[in-house]
């Protein structure tokens, strides 16, 4: 196939326009000295942080809505995506039943009561010595991301089981204080789940998890919904750590691309009002932000180039999992989106 004079996005290379053959991997890249293009092509994007969409939920999903899953994410332009968990009995894992092709993060339930956001506390535990300790519930085959308080007891022993399984550890839901945060950050522990939400704040006194998360070298995951964090918050968030410490990510829920009314999230109720997600009292329960309106935000509040949003929607993330992709070059997966100059999808090619 062949995808000729557009303006191809690679988050290394950059931004040149030119002409894309390709079957199941990028064959042939041709550049040219054109400056006009008939549309955009991006790496298409990866979603690490996703618990549900058009009424699937991961807790629940069947077979077949994994797969109706995989179609929903493929028309936001997301090509691989980390179906998410809550907080449930530890047994309640065994009931998730994942297609082959997908792998999964699980957020909780080794994490902080204090900071537990939308997860049910009564199930909240600290992690057990080996991720081994897992495998009665669920295939760790199927687990590619583990959510983690660091401050919980048997945190190292478990984080260490689970790098020998190259199964990722990603720092949140945490009142850790900035020791502890440097600690776990020189030992190699250096993600942090949907930052800076459901963390101990910056003081100036004691950095806390937010403070580490700037202060120190981590890379990020971003919500750019505008609810989560504040514009400008993001804003802040990309002068400070760079476009190559970002990874956009959804937290999205089966309420999402639905109308607003009551939903559930594990065990817990939500209500969405006006395209938001909140529990009875408040707390933010997850979103309803489809990955084509993130990254048309993350550019509105940022005024990043395209070659860094193709870096904070697709190339960290895909270099964070180990997985390849997240570029057009050759030899590459020729897995890419086409969108018109207003970022509105045109195309996913997910070969």
């Amino acid at each position: 196939m062949l995808l000729e004079n557009v303006l191809i996005v690679d988050p290394i290379d950059g931004e040149y326009v030119g002409t894309v053959e390709f079957e199941e991997r990028i064959e042939i890249i041709v550049k040219t000295n054109k400056s006009e293009y008939k549309s955009i092509l991006m790496p298409a994007f990866v979603d690490p942080h996703i618990h549900g969409i058009m009424g699937i939920d991961t807790m629940t999903a069947s077979e077949s809505d994994f797969r109706k899953f995989i179609e929903y994410e493929a028309y936001e332009g997301v090509w691989y995506f980390l179906p998410t968990t809550v907080t449930c009995k530890v047994e309640g894992l065994s009931k998730i039943k994942l297609p082959g092709d997908l792998k999964l993060h699980l957020e909780g339930p080794f994490i902080s009561k204090k900071r537990k956001g939308a997860h049910n506390e009564d199930y909240l535990i600290a992690p057990p010595y080996d991720v081994e300790e897992l495998s009665k519930y669920i295939d760790l085959y199927d687990v590619k991301l583990i959510t983690v308080a660091p401050e919980l007891d048997r945190f190292f022993d478990f984080a260490q089981s689970c790098v020998k399984k190259d199964i990722r550890i990603s720092l949140g839901h945490s009142d850790a204080n900035f020791e502890i945060a440097r600690k776990v950050f020189e030992n190699g522990y250096n993600r942090i789940t949907h930052f800076p939400n459901a963390l101990s704040p910056l003081h100036h006194r004691d950095l806390g998890m937010v403070g580490a998360g700037f202060y120190l070298d981590f890379t990020v995951e971003i919500i750019a919904d505008g609810v989560h964090s504040s514009p400008e918050f993001v804003d802040l968030v990309y002068k400070i750590k760079g476009p190559e410490r970002i990874i956009l990510v959804t937290d999205s829920i089966s309420a999402t691309g639905l109308k607003d009314g009551n939903y559930m999230l594990g065990d817990l109720p939500v209500k969405v009002t006006d395209g938001k997600a909140h529990l009875e009292d408040g707390t933010i329960a997850g979103s309803t932000l489809r990955f084509s309106q993130a990254i048309k935000n993350f550019r509105k509040f940022t005024g990043c180039s395209l070659k860094e949003l193709a870096m904070v929607s697709s190339y960290n993330a895909a270099m964070d999992l180990k997985i390849k992709g997240g570029r057009i070059v050759e030899g590459y997966p020729a897995k890419f989106v086409e969108l018109n100059d207003e970022l509105n999808i045109i195309k996913t090619w997910n070969f």
